[in-house]
């Protein structure tokens, strides 16, 4: 009895020692360098693992920056430039400097503006909602109130203003890693650039309805007239779907798009002054009256 066991264990042991020492060599044969730059880069990173980069955390994005033959289609949204510029220093590549951006809310449907036409009593989750029905209101684009957006920001740049039942983007916090346009079932939520100073004009709705379906639903619906559009002398604006859109790269922050839209689906935001919309309306004329009188004049030459 007593050789067996010792046989045993013996056997055991032998065998033991015998699979270590092949697993031994199986993993160095097939051994997989990793380049040490990578451990470098995604010590520069801000390590929030948000996603903003398009890969699955620092990590990722590290391994996919020193494989890729520059960093033109790599970006860190939460580091910026800075940390691009480490980056770029640690690989040996040149990057170039981006503006910075941040999540702007496309929705204006307050609870005044957008009066609900029934209440929901489910589980609060925009995704559950968006995927039973249209919505608490009559437009079907809208916020729908949830919070799913806030609950997607890791840096806490997001709230819920209880007054107008719409998400608040904080500037100060707002790293533009897109998780909150992402977690939006609805999109509308997008990432703009900042602007100079902080200034920028965007069309707060993505209601695509005729005007006066879009009317009827949000008082402060885009309701697609295309005013804006045929104000601005910069082809900035375009109109899409009955929707007008703002090209931010086109947009040269007259705000006269701002002051000539009716229902006030055009927000100004960071700009010193208010907006004198009799003002800007009476520059509107006077210029509107001396192209005529050219074209008049050149008419009769």
């Amino acid at each position: 009895m007593t050789n067996t066991i010792i046989w045993t264990i013996a056997i055991i042991t032998v065998l033991g020692v015998l699979l270590a020492l092949v697993l031994f060599l199986v993993a160095k044969k097939f051994r997989v360098e990793e380049d040490p730059r990578i451990d470098e880069v995604e010590k520069v990173m801000p390590g929030a693992n948000c996603g903003g980069c398009g890969f699955a955390g620092c990590r990722a994005f590290a391994e996919a920056a020193v494989k890729a033959p520059n960093l033109d289609d790599n970006y860190c949204p939460v580091g910026g430039n800075d940390v691009m510029a480490k980056v770029a220093a640690i690989l040996g590549y040149e990057v170039k400097a981006k503006a910075p951006q941040v999540a702007v809310v496309r929705c204006n449907g307050t609870c005044e503006a957008r009066p609900r036409l029934n209440e929901y009593d489910g589980f609060a989750s925009c995704a559950v909602k968006a995927a039973l029905y249209s919505g608490d209101t009559g437009c079907s684009y809208g916020c729908l109130g949830c919070g799913d957006c806030v609950a997607a920001c890791s840096f806490g740049a997001l709230s819920m203003d209880p007054a107008t039942g719409l998400p608040v983007v904080d500037e100060e916090k707002c790293t533009a890693c897109g998780a909150c346009a992402k977690a939006c079932p609805k999109r509308i939520i997008e990432l703009r650039p900042k602007g100079p100073r902080g200034m920028r004009e965007y069309v707060s709705c993505v209601n695509r309805d005729k005007g006066p379906v879009a009317k009827r639903a949000c008082a402060n619906a885009c309701i697609g007239c295309g005013l804006c559009a045929k104000t601005c002398t910069h082809e900035a604006i375009v109109m899409e779907g009955n929707i007008a859109y703002i090209d931010p790269a086109k947009c040269k922050l007259c705000r006269e798009c701002e002051a000539v839209c009716p229902t006030g689906a055009i927000h100004g935001v960071n700009f010193p002054k208010p907006l004198d919309k009799d003002a800007v309306k009476a520059r509107i004329a006077e210029r509107k009256k001396k192209a005529a009188e050219a074209a008049k004049e050149a008419a009769h030459e």
